[in-house]
Formats: C-alpha cells, sequence, structure tokens
C-alpha cells in the first residue's frame, strides 16, 4: 500500500503549527518522544521529522514526497522545488540589519562590507540584483551578535517580531523577502502518492478557509432585510429564515475574518441587530 511521506521540522514552532493543521486535518500521528519517524492511524500518512535546512534535500532525492516548510528555506536552499499551498502560519521577513548608531544611506552600505547571515544565497543574489558585491561571512547558530563582537558590519536574518534585533541594538534597513510555511512537493513524486497528496490537499483547504472565515448569524427587520444582505459576501448568498416576531428574519452567512469589523459596522448601520460571531473548525467547497 502506498505512503504519502511528508517531512516537517524537527522541533520548534514550525513543528507544532504543522503537527496541528495536520492533526485539525483528521490525520492522527503515532508520534512517540525524539523519534524521527512516525506513521498515521487514520491516513496513509508517514511524517519524517528533519532539520528544517536537510529538507529540500530529501524533496529532491525524493526521500520523501512532501513537506512543510517555510518558503524562506525553499529560496535559500531549494529553488528548483515547487510548492503546491501556502499554509498561512510561521509568517517572517528575511532582513538586513546593522548597528543602531549606524547612519544608513542606502544599499550603498554594504558594498564591501561584511554581513553574517545563514542566507548566503538569498543575499547574494539581493544585493547584486542592485549592483552590490558584498562580503558574506556564513555562520549557523545566532547572527545577531556578530556585529557586536566586530565579525561583522550588518546581518541577515528572519525578523518576526524585531524583538530579537533590539535586543542586540539592530535595526532592520532592508526586507529581501517575506515567508511563511508552504506544502512543497518532491519532484520524483510517484502517480500513487500525488493521489493521496490531492486527498490531503483537499483537506487543507477546507482547515484554512474555515480559519479564514467566520459564521455570522443575525436578526434583520424585512424592510431592510435587501440592503442587509447586499453587505454580507457569504459563500453564494446567505440563508435567510423568518423569525417567531412578524416582520423579522434571521440572517446567517459566512465572513472573511480579514474584513470581519468593517462588515460588522456596515450591518449595524444598516439596522442588523443580535449579531452572533462564531469561529468555523473547517469548511469544505
Amino acid at each position: 500500500m502506498t505512503t504519502l511521506r511528508i517531512a516537517i521540522q524537527k522541533s520548534g514552532r514550525l513543528n507544532e503549527d504543522s503537527l496541528r493543521m495536520i492533526k485539525d486535518c483528521g490525520i492522527s500521528i503515532d508520534n512517540g518522544k525524539d523519534q524521527l519517524k512516525a506513521s498515521a492511524r487514520n491516513f496513509p500518512l508517514e511524517v519524517f521529522y528533519l532539520r528544517n535546512g536537510d529538507i529540500p534535500q530529501y524533496l529532491r532525492d525524493g526521500v520523501v514526497d512532501i513537506a512543510i516548510i517555510g518558503e524562506n528555506v525553499l529560496i535559500e536552499k531549494g529553488e528548483d522545488i515547487s510548492f503546491v499551498e501556502r499554509l498561512g502560519f510561521s509568517k517572517c521577513k528575511v532582513s538586513l540589519a546593522v548597528p543602531k548608531d549606524v547612519d544608513y544611506p542606502g544599499m550603498t552600505y554594504f558594498s564591501n562590507r561584511r554581513i553574517a547571515t545563514s542566507y548566503p544565497n538569498t543575499v547574494k543574489k539581493y544585493l547584486s540584483e542592485n549592483g552590490i558585491e558584498p562580503e558574506i561571512h556564513l555562520i549557523n547558530g545566532s547572527v545577531e551578535i556578530a556585529p557586536n563582537i566586530g565579525l561583522a558590519d550588518g546581518i541577515c536574518d528572519i525578523v518576526s517580531s524585531g524583538s530579537t534585533l533590539f535586543k542586540n541594538n539592530l535595526k532592520e534597513v532592508e526586507v529581501l523577502l517575506t515567508s511563511e510555511a508552504v506544502l512543497a512537493v518532491s519532484p520524483m513524486i510517484s502517480d500513487a502518492a500525488q493521489t493521496i497528496l490531492d486527498k490531503l490537499q483537499f483537506r487543507i483547504k477546507s482547515v484554512l478557509k474555515g480559519r479564514n472565515s467566520k459564521y455570522v448569524l443575525l436578526n434583520a427587520p424585512n424592510d431592510k432585510l435587501e440592503a442587509i444582505i447586499n453587505v454580507l459576501p457569504g459563500m453564494r448568498s446567505p440563508t435567510v429564515l423568518p423569525l417567531a416576531q412578524e416582520g423579522w428574519s434571521s440572517v446567517h452567512s459566512v465572513i472573511d475574518k480579514n474584513q470581519f469589523w468593517e462588515i460588522i459596522d456596515e450591518l449595524k448601520e444598516k439596522g442588523a441587530e443580535g449579531i452572533l460571531v462564531c469561529p468555523i473548525e473547517k469548511m469544505v467547497l
């Protein structure tokens, strides 16, 4: 029986979010402490726990069929590997930073300067496209300390909240790219594994749609019903049911969570009352 092999980060935030995504897809993983490989009980899926930087090569060699990985890692180490889904978590930036006291004149600052980074390919490509040739110091550990000890004039690293830069007296000056977790696919995936991937991707899309949507229930006076319905995007059209009180209806719909407050404000202005908002676990289209 064919099993779909998926690689995820061995530890850290991406590991936790990846396992949560798999769980939300209704898949149960039998993973014990310090296991490097685990199988699902109720889906033909085998999980490999790998170092993030090693995953592109495992995909390239066909050791795993798919992987949940940061897009930034693919750009740095696996530009030949495609992905089929953005997963909406582990969002970050890859940025250039310099000491706070530097009067930054622009990218020319980095010409013939030393940059400490674990993203040498990304840095070289970005700066060379702008006519800048830096000196790269490859560091696989914490790079933020490099300027403080005189090892580099600036750094290139992942930035999430910016707190690590602040603690090390650094400031962000250039954003090279934005990144999030993606579902990457091996170029050597078999047809049988692809069939299983299609089923998994269908579940992932349903989870993502649910995470990005809210279910709204409200009461509307019938004489304002049309105006209220016009505010609601919904999936196709809202559900409208008569209330026991004459002249009123109950309206049910789905809205994008990113437009939530704007839509709620407009609904109130149009006369909606008793608005209830509920999370959606999954949304199958």
